[in-house]
């Protein structure tokens, strides 16, 4: 991405997009019961309030009756049925690895198999988008949380902070062509969750011989554990590495999430929040809700002079339902310099 003169003014930035996470599949209700839905029509009510909030993405996991995140593909159904009603205008984004909450004492914290997790692009009603990761990596969510972030919550068990530690991403070349182009085929968009430069450049590669003609739409995945820290020079060599047709969104964990939602903010990106990224307060004083944390995040935009989107304006810059027919428009659209001409190395010229 380039950062011309006045790259920081308001008027020269989207409108904020905000996607929201408010069901939180690490954490066991009894964690923070105020705030973490179980029944379906408890699900359905805090995406309403979400929505009301300012957030227009919302970010879709769903729990069993036993307060179990669920891997059933009718719950998920059933679920997304409830949210097109009662936020028709609302991004719903299906988190690509349905839950990966262990599912017993001592056991691993595990993604669907690779067949199971095809069957995403299936849902009915279809979501908006699927989260898809890109290689296959080490996702070890609580290796940059202390003990202050899980004291009194299930992660201080040591079971199940262990079956955490040793999460697993399972995403291999064969398997994430045929998932984005089944997603596609169904009129779905493919989210990147990114940990990093080198699986961007995966992404790229994949365009640059046609395996994936779709809107760049991205998040970068800041939470250690295998993805990159949260720090600033990490922030600054993958923005930087974006093509400027990409659309960016930040997302970390724990105390990290509104410090980098500020620079996100600032910088004419987008954010995400809500208790599967944090559930403190920055003094840790008591538990925030998904809500109170779009609120702060809709009063600092402002602040900045930065307009939230309303769903129908997320829709367009998301360029929801928006696919490419060839790998030359895929390129140009997203921003990619075109692919090299044979005998010309360093030169890639756009065709007038």
């Amino acid at each position: 991405m380039n950062f011309l003169d006045g790259s920081l003014f308001p008027e020269n930035q989207e409108k904020l997009v905000i996607t929201v996470a408010p069901y939180g599949p690490e954490w066991m209700p009894e964690d923070f019961p105020e705030d973490i839905p179980v029944s379906i029509e408890e699900h359905i009510q805090k995406a309403v309030d979400c929505y009301n909030a300012g957030a227009t993405v919302l970010h879709v996991h769903v729990r069993e009756d036993d307060g179990q995140g669920s891997k059933r593909l009718s719950k998920f159904n059933e679920l997304l049925a409830g949210l097109r009603d009662a936020v028709p205008d609302m991004i719903l984004q299906v988190g690509g690895s349905i839950s990966f909450a262990p599912e017993g004492e001592g056991a691993e914290a595990k993604w669907l198999d690779d067949d199971t997790r095809h069957m995403l692009a299936e849902l009915e009603p279809a979501p908006d988008q699927v989260t898809i990761a890109i290689n296959t990596n080490q996702m070890n969510i609580v290796e940059q949380m202390c003990q202050a972030d899980i004291a009194g919550t299930s992660l201080e068990d040591p079971a199940n902070y262990r079956a955490y530690r040793e999460m697993m991403i399972p995403a291999g070349p064969e398997w994430v062509e045929e998932h984005i182009q089944r997603l596609s085929a169904n009129g779905i968009q493919t989210h990147f969750q990114l940990a990093n430069i080198p699986q961007l450049e995966t992404v790229e590669r994949m365009m640059r011989r046609g395996a994936c003609n779709v809107p760049l739409i991205l998040t970068w995945v800041a939470i250690g554990g295998g993805f990159d820290a949260p720090n600033l020079y990490n922030l600054a060599n993958f923005v930087r590495a974006c093509p400027d047709g990409s659309v960016l969104t930040l997302e970390t964990s724990m105390l990290n999430v509104l410090p980098l939602n500020m620079m996100a903010i600032a910088m004419g990106l987008h954010v995400r929040c809500g208790i599967e990224d944090n559930i403190w307060t920055q003094r840790r004083e008591r538990k925030m809700s998904s809500v109170e944390q779009i609120e702060q995040l809709v009063r600092i935009s402002r602040e900045f002079g930065r307009e939230v989107a309303t769903g129908k304006e997320a829709r367009d810059i998301y360029r929801i339902g928006k696919f490419y027919a060839n790998t030359e428009e895929t390129l140009s659209a997203n921003g990619f310099a075109p692919n090299r001409t044979n005998g010309k190395p360093g030169d890639t010229p756009r065709a007038a």
